[in-house]
């Protein structure tokens, strides 16, 4: 493949949100794996990847709702669970310094895909 069709897919998944939170979820599991098994860790660990993946779940249950009043309840579950995966996250790098710097990019995802659901929600909302 060339660059180009490379850089087109990888444009066109930034803007599908459903993708978008699916690599974020990924990129969290990899980050768990990764973790030092510390008390603190083993503690938090547990709790993110539930969040993270109730977030993922959550996203796909909306895409799949027949009505507009259960879209927004999943998506307002996806955003709930996407800002206690921000809380987590931020928590482990607090208390992890020697990855610190590795996890601004991963919890700056998961901000701007909190914006982004947060859009979605208000947009179905005011939609007819």
């Amino acid at each position: 493949m060339s660059n180009t069709t490379n850089n087109s897919i990888n444009t066109e998944n930034k803007y599908d949100i459903h993708e978008r939170i699916y690599r974020f979820i990924v990129r969290v599991i990899r980050l768990v794996n990764s973790l030092p098994k510390t008390p603190a860790n083993t503690v938090i660990i547990p709790q993110l990847l539930r969040c993270v993946t109730s977030m993922g779940a959550n996203d796909q249950e909306a895409d799949g709702t027949l009505t507009k009043k259960d879209f927004i309840h999943c998506y307002t579950i996806v955003r709930k669970e996407n800002k206690e995966t921000v809380f987590w996250l931020r928590l482990i790098a607090d208390t992890n310094p020697t990855i610190k710097h590795k996890m601004v990019n991963i919890i700056q995802e998961g901000q701007e895909i909190i914006a982004i659901v947060s859009s979605i929600i208000n947009n179905t909302r005011t939609s007819s």
